[in-house]
C-alpha cells in the first residue's frame, strides 16, 4: 500500500519532517503500511475456551476422539484386501523371519534371556498395528535402545550384589518377579528391565499427551549420526567377546569402550577356537550375501533371508557335534515356550530408574517419529507425531507387564518393510504371528544355538551405522560445524557413556548454535548495476558501491551475547569509528578554543566581522562542524535479523546516537514486523511512533531516501554560506 500523497508531492512529513524549506526528488516514494489493530489477548479466556472444547462431550466427539486415538478405527475400514493384503503377508512374513534371530541377539544385548526379545517384538508389533499413524514403521527390540538397557541392567545388577557372570543369564528363569531374596540373576535382570520400560512408556505418552514432540527437533540428524555411530562401536565391543569365546566382565560407566579392549587383548590366549571359526564363517557368508541383497534389491521381490538359515545351519550343526560339551561353546540353553503370567513393576526400582529411563525414552520417540516422517513423506500420507509417541509409549508400557524391555522404530526391519512392498499396519499383525509360532513350538529347538552366531547377527546389523564414517569427507565439505557436531557425539557416546554422549552431543550442538549467533557473518553490501538488488561485494563480482553511503548486512538476531561482536565488525567493515572521532574531535576542539580565546573581543569593526564571516564560511572552527568521514549514511541491513531484544535495541540507539555526533545518519532496512514494534515501542528515535523516517521496507527505500537527505542538505548548506557571504546582510551578521 503506497502513499498517494506523498507520490504528488514528495516524501511524507514523517519521511523529510527535517526538510521543509525544499522539496524532494520525484523519483523518491515512502511506503507506509497501515497495521491491523492489535488483539487482545487473555490467558484466562484462552485456557477456558481450550477446557470447553476438550470436556465438550456430544456424539460427534465421542467417534472423532476415539477414532484419533486408535487410527486402526479410521483406515481399516477401507482396507481392500485384494489390493494390499498380499503385498502386507509377504512382508509381514519377511520381516518376523528376521526378527526371530534379532530377537534372540538383541535379548543378549539386554542382559535377557532370548524368550525375553521375543516377548518384546510380538507384543510391540500388535499394539503398534492399533495406534500407529505410520503405515511403514516396524517397531521392536532396537540395537542402541537395548544397548542403554543392558547398561542400566548390569549397573543395577552390580548395585544388588550379582556375580557377572553372563553365562547366567541363558535358560535361567525363575518365577519370582520382585526383590531379590527370592530371585536369581536372570529374574532380576528382567524385573530391572521391565520396570525400565515402563517409566519409559510413561515418559513417552506424557510428551505425547502434553503435545511435546518438538524435543525432537534437538537431536539434529548430525547428532543422531554420531550418536547411533558410538553405539554401534559399543555394541561391537560388547559382542566380541562372543565371537572370541572370552569369558571376561562387563564394563560400565566411563571408559567402558577401553576397559573392555583391554580385557579382550588380555584374555586372547583364551580365545575359543570352535566359536571363533563358527564367528568368521558366519560373517564371511552373511555380510556379502547382505550385500547382495542391499545392491539388487530394486530387482529382487524378497531378499535373501540368510540370518535365519545361517542360524538354522549353525543350530544344527551345534546339536550334531555337540560344540556344548566337545568344545565349551556357550549357548542358548532352554528356551521356554508359551507365556508367562503377568507381573507387575517393581515400583521400589522407579527412584534408581528414573534418571536412565529418560535418554531412552527421547532416543525412541526420535527413531520413531523420524522414521515415520521419512517413509510418510515419500509415500505421500501425513504422520502424526505426538500420536506416534503416544502409540510407543503404549508400546513400552503395556508390554512392561509381559515381561517386555524398552523398544521403538528399528531401522533395518523398516526399510525392510518398506522396500518388500508393505500397504498398512497389518503386515505387522503378520509379523507377530511368525513370533507366537515361535513363542508356542519353535522356541525350544533353539537350544544349541551358540551365542557366537547371535553375536555375528547383532554385529552385522550394525553395517549401517559403521558406514556413516564414509561419509564425513561429503560432510565436511557441506557443513565443518556439523562434522564437528557428529565426531563429538561419536567419540562422547563411545568413549564415556550412551547417555553422557548424548547429553554432551546435545549440549554441544546448542553451544554450536550460540556460537553461529555470537559471532555471524556480516558483510558491507553494494548494487548490482541497474537493479534494485543489493549483494556482499566480498561474494560477488561486478558490484559497485554507492557514493559516501555503505550498507552493512549483520546475518543473525542482536541481542546480549553479540552486542559488542556488532559494534566491533560495524566499525571495521565501515572503517569508522564514531566514538573516536568524536573524542578525536573534542580534544582538538578543546586545543583551538586554548589557542585562539574568544574572537569575539577582537570585532570591533564592520570590515572586521566581514573579514571574520567570510572566513567562518570558508573553514569553519571545530565546533561549527563535525570530523569529516567518507560517508555520510550508514544503512543497517536487518532481513536477516529475526529478533532483537532489549539489549540490541539499546545498541541500535546507541549505533545511532554515536554515528550522529559525526555527522552521519543511520537508517534501517528490511525490519519485519516485530523489529519495527520493538523500535516503536522502545524509542527507537526519541519517542513511541517516531521510527518511521528512520527504518524502511527494503533497502533501495533507504538508498534513496540518503541520496536526497544528502542533496537538500548540501543546498541548505550552500544558502547558509552564501547568506554568510552575502554584503547586504553585513549587518545582521555584525549583530550575531
Amino acid at each position: 500500500m503506497e502513499d498517494t500523497s506523498s507520490q504528488k508531492s514528495g516524501p511524507s512529513k514523517d519521511a523529510l519532517s527535517s526538510l521543509t524549506s525544499v522539496e524532494a526528488p520525484a523519483k523518491f516514494i515512502h511506503v507506509k503500511l497501515e497495521e491491523y489493530e492489535p488483539t487482545d489477548f487473555s490467558t484466562k479466556e484462552l485456557i477456558q475456551k481450550k477446557a470447553r472444547e476438550v470436556c465438550t462431550c456430544n456424539h460427534q466427539t465421542i467417534p472423532t476422539f476415539l477414532c484419533r486415538l486408535f487410527p486402526v478405527l479410521d483406515w481399516l475400514p477401507h482396507y481392500n484386501i485384494k489390493t494390499q493384503l498380499l503385498g502386507d503377508v509377504i512382508s509381514g512374513l519377511l520381516v518376523g523371519i528376521v526378527a526371530i534371530p534379532q530377537s534372540i541377539s538383541y535379548s543378549l544385548l539386554a542382559s535377557q534371556d532370548p524368550i525375553y526379545g521375543i516377548y518384546t517384538n510380538f507384543f510391540c508389533n500388535i499394539i503398534y498395528v492399533a495406534l500407529a499413524t505410520s503405515r511403514h514403521n516396524c517397531v521392536g527390540s532396537f540395537g542402541v535402545l537395548c544397548l542403554m538397557v543392558g547398561q542400566s541392567v548390569n549397573r543395577h545388577l552390580q548395585l544388588a550384589g550379582y556375580s557377572d557372570d553372563s553365562s547366567s543369564l541363558l535358560g535361567n528363569t525363575t518365577s519370582s518377579s520382585n526383590g531379590t531374596a527370592a530371585c536369581d540373576r536372570s529374574c532380576y535382570a528382567i524385573t530391572v528391565a521391565l520396570s525400565l520400560s515402563f517409566l519409559v512408556g510413561l515418559y513417552q505418552i506424557l510428551l505425547g499427551v502434553l503435545q511435546l514432540g518438538f524435543v525432537a527437533v534437538y537431536l539434529s540428524e548430525p547428532l543422531l549420526g554420531g550418536f547411533v555411530t558410538g553405539s554401534s562401536l559399543t555394541i561391537i565391543t560388547s559382542q566380541m567377546k562372543y565371537l572370541l569365546g572370552l569369558k571376561i566382565p562387563r564394563h560400565e560407566g566411563v571408559g567402558s569402550f577401553i576397559l573392555t579392549w583391554v580385557d579382550l587383548f588380555r584374555s586372547i590366549q583364551n580365545t575359543n577356537i570352535c566359536d571363533l571359526v563358527t564367528s568368521l564363517v558366519a560373517l564371511a557368508i552373511i555380510v556379502p550375501v547382505k550385500e547382495v541383497n542391499a545392491r539388487y534389491k530394486e530387482k529382487m521381490k524378497a531378499p535373501f533371508p540368510i540370518e535365519l538359515l545361517v542360524v538354522i545351519v549353525a543350530t544344527v550343526l551345534s546339536h550334531y557335534f555337540n560344540f556344548e560339551e566337545h568344545y565349551q561353546s556357550a549357548v542358548c540353553g532352554d528356551i521356554p515356550t508359551g507365556f508367562r503370567k503377568p507381573t507387575l513393576p517393581d515400583i521400589n526400582l522407579f527412584s534408581s530408574l528414573a534418571v536412565d529411563a529418560l535418554p531412552i525414552a527421547v532416543i525412541g520417540f526420535a527413531m520413531t517419529v523420524s522414521l515415520a516422517e521419512i517413509f510418510g513423506k515419500k509415500h505421500g500420507y501425513t504422520v502424526r507425531a505426538n500420536q506416534e509417541m503416544i502409540a510407543i509409549g503404549m508400546c513400552n508400557l503395556i508390554p512392561s507387564f509381559f515381561y517386555c524391555f524398552a523398544s521403538s522404530a528399528a531401522l533395518t526391519k523398516t526399510l525392510l518393510k518398506e522396500s518388500t512392498g508393505t500397504h498398512t499396519q497389518v503386515s505387522g499383525l503378520v509379523t507377530s504371528l511368525v513370533l507366537l509360532l515361535v513363542l508356542l513350538w519353535i522356541a525350544p529347538l533353539f537350544y544349541s544355538l551358540q551365542t557366537s552366531i547371535l553375536g555375528v547377527v547383532t554385529i552385522v546389523n550394525l553395517r549401517g551405522g559403521l558406514r556413516r564414517f564414509c561419509d564425513t569427507p561429503r560432510m565436511w565439505q557441506l557443513s565443518k560445524l556439523d562434522t564437528v557436531v557428529w565426531w563429538t557425539t561419536m567419540l562422547s557416546s563411545t568413549l564415556i557413556t550412551t547417555e553422557i554422549g548424548l547429553l554432551v552431543g546435545v549440549c554441544f550442538a546448542l553451544l554450536c548454535i550460540i556460537f553461529r549467533t555470537q559471532r555471524p557473518r556480516a558483510t558491507l553490501l553494494g548494487k548490482v548495476s541497474n537493479t534494485e538488488i543489493y549483494e556482499d561485494q566480498a561474494t560477488y563480482k561486478q558490484l559497485s558501491s554507492i557514493t559516501n553511503i555503505k550498507i552493512f548486512r549483520f546475518e543473525s538476531p542482536l541481542y546480549y551475547a553479540n552486542k559488542d561482536y556488532f559494534k566491533a565488525v560495524l566499525y571495521q567493515k565501515t572503517g569508522v569509528d564514531p566514538v573516536l572521532l568524536a573524542a578525536k574531535h573534542q580534544r582538538v576542539q578543546a586545543q583551538a578554543n586554548r589557542q585562539t580565546g574568544n574572537t569575539k573581543s577582537f570585532l570591533g569593526t564592520k570590515l572586521d566581522c566581514f573579514k571574520q564571516a567570510k572566513k567562518r564560511a570558508e573553514k569553519p572552527p571545530a565546533d561549527a562542524c563535525p570530523p569529516s568521514v567518507d560517508m555520510h549514511t550508514l544503512i543497517l541491513d536487518c532481513g536477516a535479523m529475526q529478533f532483537i531484544d532489549t539489549v540490541g535495541l539499546s545498541v541500535l540507539k546507541e549505533t545511532h546516537h554515536d554515528y550522529k555526533e559525526i555527522g552521519v545518519q543511520v537508517l534501517l532496512a528490511n525490519c519485519n514486523p516485530s523489529i519495527r514494534h520493538r523500535l516503536r515501542e522502545g524509542g527507537w528515535t526519541g519517542g513511541k511512533g517516531c521510527e518511521g523516517h528512520l527504518a524502511f521496507h527494503s533497502i533501495h527505500e533507504a538508498v534513496q531516501f540518503a541520496e536526497q537527505w544528502y542533496h537538500v542538505h548540501q543546498e541548505q548548506r550552500k544558502e547558509k554560506q552564501d547568506a554568510l557571504l552575502d554584503p547586504v546582510d553585513l549587518n545582521f551578521q555584525v549583530s550575531l
